[in-house]
């Protein structure tokens, strides 16, 4: 998390002088106060976010993501994460800390790769605006040409991830 922040504030700054050396300081001004407003309007669905995520971290015993959300839960855990990666509303800035509170809490990796790529892939919630975009037809066809790749990303993320932990135990 802290290198990602680091790399954010280096683009950030290159950005910034990237519009100075185009425009000066009104230009960068300017950024800042467009970022500002993205900023007021996103905060309070953050502040949402982080605090139904510490929530849900807190009210699910690891038993239970055990159960329904390891690796062990097999493909009930991977239908799970398709069903609610799909059914996620808001994409990114509600799923990613809900995400990581699961993972904090025992969820596996296969199942939050699943979840994360059928958030990313097939969100049901955009459809009616993807259909109202560019069509029925070609949302259509995205939508079942995508339809199994999130199972399949968690499948060789829980392949990947057996084989690792194999190779630690032997070393």
């Amino acid at each position: 998390m802290r290198a990602a922040a680091i790399l954010m504030v280096l683009i950030a700054v290159l950005l910034g002088g990237l519009c100075y050396s185009r425009g000066g300081a009104a230009l960068v001004l300017t950024g800042l106060k467009g970022g500002g407003r993205g900023m007021l309007q996103l905060l309070p669905l953050l502040l949402v976010v982080f605090v139904l995520t510490g929530l849900v971290e807190v009210l699910l015993p690891r038993s239970t993501v055990a159960a329904w959300l390891s690796d062990s839960a097999g493909v009930r855990g991977l239908g799970l994460a398709w069903l609610a990666g799909a059914l996620t509303p808001g994409g990114g800035p509600i799923g990613l800390p809900l995400a990581a509170a699961l993972l904090r809490s025992g969820a596996g990796l296969g199942v939050l790769v699943t979840y994360l790529t059928s958030m990313s892939l097939l969100s049901f919630v955009r459809l009616p605006m993807e259909i109202g975009i560019y069509g029925l037809r070609l949302t259509v066809l995205r939508v079942v040409s995508s339809l199994f790749l999130p199972l399949v990303a968690g499948s060789i993320a829980q392949l990947i991830g057996r084989a690792i932990a194999a190779a630690s135990m032997q070393n």
